[in-house]
């Protein structure tokens, strides 16, 4: 088969590998129908993601079909259309039990494309099939499904969940990317009563806008914006949807006393922390990792028409297309790219 494959910081090859196997029973075998590429990607590129090994089949979400399973699957069966979740669940561990899928202590969490071969591939292996992928109602096209493996969830559960936005905040959003749309449709599910979103991109503010964005405003005019929709104060939340060090420290700028910071990015940069200045004013600062735990509940709002994620997909290309499909994802202010999608020919 072929598959996009890390060969170190700032390399990669679509190549020949060998098709995956069946390793464990509770392992399926997925024929890959669609797939993205994530920010975290480009993170490992860059050398940012050293767990990362050299050889390692990239990716993280998609949407397939299942073709084999192991001796212990009993929830799916070949022939079965899933979403493949960008966290891998044993089931039994104790974070497992309680939810926290990302953390699992049973050899799941972020593994796939991570620690184990990912989804960037014509097939892939998935551990833990049981409770790591997601049987698809017709209603929801492959398109749409693959932005709940990562993305949607993830805006929702590190960004609105943990900044706990409620009815008439005052929420800015540091980050036009995808991430940052996501954090948008997310936080509107909460009826704020302005959501800020700050980038260095025209473009990217443009499309925060069409995606529901109150204000869109650069980051040397983001104080002044976010003041003005806080009463003078500032935000109730401030979500971090980029990972370097001057969007999160802007974040801890923007925040008003007693409001929280929602750090989602992933940061491969140490960031100052301003505590000299933080901690008299009751700031929260949240970091997480996707569970995933929500994406039943998203799953079931998408299909019945109450998620959209229409606007997210700029580009779509075929499978076969994955280099140029990274480089368009890769400079977004040359391509304009938001989101790319990658389709089985």
């Amino acid at each position: 088969m072929k598959a996009l494959v890390y060969d170190g910081p700032g390399r990669r090859s679509w190549t020949d590998r060998p098709d995956p196997e069946i390793l464990a029973p509770t392992d399926a075998i997925v024929r890959i129908d669609a797939v993205t590429i994530c920010g975290t990607d480009l993170h490992i590129l860059k050398g940012d993601v050293p767990e990362v090994e050299r050889g390692r089949i990239l990716g993280h979400e998609a949407v397939g079909t299942i073709v084999r399973i192991g001796n212990a699957v009993s929830a799916v069966k070949p022939g079965d259309r899933v979403l493949v979740s960008c966290i891998s669940a044993c089931g039994r561990c104790e974070y497992c039990r309680r939810g926290a899928y990302g953390q699992c202590l049973g050899g799941g969490g972020w593994i796939l494309g991570h620690l184990v071969d990912g989804v960037q591939a014509e097939f892939a292996r998935i551990p833990f099939a049981d409770t790591s992928v997601y049987l698809l109602p017709p209603a929801v096209s492959d398109e749409s499904a693959l932005l709940l493996a990562d993305i949607i969830p993830t805006s929702y559960e590190v960004g609105v969940r943990n900044g706990q936005v409620g009815p008439g905040d005052v929420v800015a959003i540091v980050g036009a990317g995808p991430i940052g749309l996501a954090a948008i449709t997310a936080a509107r599910l909460y009826s704020p009563s302005s959501v800020i979103v700050i980038d260095k991109e025209p473009a990217r503010l443009a499309a925060a806008k069409a995606a529901g964005a109150d204000v869109t405003v650069q980051p040397s005019d983001a104080e002044a914006a976010v003041r003005e929709a806080g009463g003078g104060l500032g935000a109730d939340v401030a979500v971090e949807a980029v990972g370097v060090p001057e969007t999160f420290e802007l974040c801890a700028e923007l925040v008003r006393p007693g409001g929280r910071v929602a750090n989602i990015g992933v940061h491969g940069k140490p960031a100052t922390l301003h505590l000299e200045r933080l901690w008299i004013r009751d700031v929260t600062i949240t970091t997480g990792l996707v569970d995933t735990s929500s994406t039943p509940m998203l799953l079931r709002m998408l299909a019945g028409g109450h998620l959209d994620v229409s606007r997210m997909v700029t580009h779509r290309f075929g499978l076969q297309e994955m280099d140029e499909a990274y480089d368009v994802f890769a400079h977004p202010q040359d391509s304009g790219a938001l989101k790319v999608a990658l389709f089985r020919e």
